[in-house]
């Protein structure tokens, strides 16, 4: 997938956005109930995605295979998904969104997992052709 790593690194910014205003909101409000959606934000969202993001960056060879848009896609909804499914969990004791949300995450974990076997083994796809500008 072309520019998988700036896909990557731009979603999580945006989750770096909504966890760093989550916790201002908390801060201001001296409620922290929605403290394991803070966390989560920051961290499959955040940390997750961007250092995925800067692996595709390292090896662009990764970001030509196949697996990669599919990696982006699943780690990005699952990335998405799990605070918001944690937080039903939390307000309503409706815990199904994230329990289907963290299954999502780590599949998208198990492709990053494949991925750097596949850079591991130099079985990693051959980068398609770019035309000429």
């Amino acid at each position: 997938m072309k520019r998988v790593d700036v896909y990557f690194l731009l979603l999580a910014t945006v989750l770096l956005v909504c966890g760093a205003v989550l916790g201002i909101v908390m801060g201001v409000q001296e409620n922290f109930q929605l403290t394991p959606v803070h966390a989560h934000l920051n961290l499959a969202g955040w940390a997750s995605l961007a250092l995925f993001g800067l692996t595709y960056r390292a090896y662009p060879q990764l970001a030509s295979t196949s697996l990669a848009g599919l990696h982006f896609i699943v780690s990005g909804t699952g990335s998405v998904l799990l605070p918001v499914g944690i937080g039903f969990a939390v307000l309503r004791n409706s815990p199904g969104l994230a329990i289907v949300a963290s299954i999502l995450w780590l599949l998208g974990v198990l492709i990053f997992l494949a991925q750097l076997v596949r850079l591991l083994g130099g079985r990693s796809e051959a980068p398609a052709a770019m035309p000429a500008e």
